[in-house]
């Protein structure tokens, strides 16, 4: 279709690879890229690696240079903010980097706006007179924010800081932050760090942060921060053992982000779960003409179903890429997320998949969630070296379902990977029991015969699934359709 214009609004994970596979699959689309920031394709999930120094400078963080990007044949604007969308005329209202505002017409348009930080309630935090970068305090989502941080640090010289959330960003700043010499506390509203998994294996997380000498506070709730007159930053809160004040060099605010939806909501767009904008399988919206992807819409779990809203970089580059596709003119479906995700935290790597027992109960499926919990070494006892990994695995207690899995171990122990084959058994909907079928590699400094994921699943088998039936050695085996 020469001659056609696809608009992209966004230029991280979902509005690249939207764009990329659009010129990949037709050259004759003309295809332009707005980004609010001059930004384009960086890895946000690596900011905490760029501020602890092992990433050594931040243009590293780009997953493809603008030059590369261009070479493509898509035009990026950067510092473009989109303001209004005109649905009936099909034309975009920008804003560039003079302030003045433009038209561009499009025959699609594909919306990846992302997800904003989180901005908490907090007397300090809110208001006029709230506290900013200026002041040390910091909100931490996007390169801009990562390069307010850096400078703070720099100019500011923290010997202490606190950490307000101890989700995944929260739990890598702290590790990053010590990592630089700065003392860190952590403070967390609910009842145990990395909320994602449940208490007793984020317990083990909390553990190895006090072992690396963060001091950790959950159940604890931030009332407030303020400024003295020598800068220091005081921390106000109360947990279980009542009030205390953190006096500190540098505060990191980490509770999470929201669907960045204002564009499309104010185009008309319906809006699903949490905000996001509500998109069906093809990634399109309600609005004519207009897919959206990533941080931004609602998903697909394989699990249950339409309308959850997952804000990981692994599904923004999938829906992406199925946003692109169907832009200009294919029919390609998002197959949905589990939620797979794996974080790092000093020599811990904690990872899950699928739903956690009380996610089940709640899904409305009929499902009899039941979690076993078990632990088997991350290769054979006899080779040096070998480390247990801790294994949490749910399952439907009625029909045998595999229905989720969580694991911690030490890095170094292959946690992502294992997450992986629980993420590859659930997506092909296998029980419990069938994980021990899998044929997975072995050799000694790298596994057992049986491996750690099936040792885990032979664990919950035996507990809330009765043994296979035995066939009659004497009758030949039945080959056919076992329904």
């Amino acid at each position: 279709m020469p001659g056609k214009h696809l608009v992209v609004v966004g230029g991280s994970d979902a509005g690249i690879t939207a764009a990329l596979r659009a010129r990949q699959l037709d050259p004759g689309w003309d295809v332009t890229v707005f980004v609010a920031d001059a930004f384009p394709n960086f890895s946000i999930c690596g900011i905490p690696y760029y501020l602890s120094g092992e990433v050594g400078h931040w243009r590293n963080l780009a997953h493809r240079s603008t030059t590369d990007l261009e070479a493509t044949g898509m035009v990026l604007r950067l510092d473009t903010r989109a303001i209004d969308i005109d649905t009936a005329g099909r034309r975009l209202v920008v804003r560039g980097p003079d302030g003045a505002a433009s038209e561009v017409s499009y025959d699609v348009l594909v919306l990846g706006t992302g997800a904003v930080s989180a901005r908490p309630p907090i007397p300090g935090l809110t208001g006029p007179a709230a506290l900013g970068p200026g002041d040390g305090v910091h909100l931490l989502h996007s390169m801009g924010d990562s390069l307010a941080v850096a400078e703070s640090i720099s100019t500011r010289r923290p010997a202490t800081a606190v950490i307000i959330g101890a989700g995944y960003i929260g739990l890598e700043m702290a590790e990053a932050l010590t990592a630089l010499g700065i003392r860190v506390t952590q403070i967390e509203a609910l009842p145990e760090v990395l909320p994602t998994v449940d208490t007793h294996l984020g317990r083990l997380v909390r553990t190895e942060l006090e072992t690396h000498g963060v001091r950790v506070h959950t159940s604890t709730t931030v009332t407030g921060i303020s400024r003295q007159s020598s800068g220091a930053l005081d921390v106000h809160a109360t947990g279980p053992g009542g009030p205390l004040t953190r006096t500190v060099d540098l505060v990191l605010v980490v509770v999470g982000v929201r669907p960045d939806t204002a564009l499309a909501a104010a185009a008309g767009a319906r809006l699903g779960a949490h905000g996001a904008i509500a998109v069906d399988e093809e990634m399109r919206t309600t609005l004519p003409g207009i897919f959206a992807a990533g941080d931004c819409v609602t998903t697909d779990h394989r699990m249950l179903g339409p309308g959850s809203w997952l804000p990981l970089g692994t599904t923004a580059h999938k829906q992406g890429l199925v946003a692109g596709e169907n832009a200009i003119g294919g029919h390609r479906v998002f197959a949905g997320s589990l939620g797979t995700q794996v974080v790092k935290v000093f020599d811990v790597v904690a990872a899950r998949t699928g739903l956690r027992d009380a996610e089940a109960s709640s899904a409305g499926r009929g499902w009899q969630p039941v979690t076993v919990t078990t632990a088997a070494d991350d290769h054979k006892a006899y080779y040096p070296g070998a480390t247990p990994i801790t294994l949490a695995v749910t399952g439907d207690r009625s029909t045998g379902r595999l229905l989720g899995a969580q694991l911690i171990g030490r890095r170094g122990a292959e946690i992502a990977k294992r997450v992986d084959t629980f993420a590859a058994a659930l997506f092909t909907e296998m029980t419990v029991d069938q994980i021990s079928d899998l044929d997975l590699s072995y050799t000694p400094p790298l596994g057992s015969p049986w491996d750690a994921v099936q040792i885990a699943a032979q664990a919950w088998t035996a507990q809330h699934q009765p043994q296979r039936p035995q066939r009659d050695r004497n009758q030949p085996a039945d080959k056919g359709n076992p329904s």
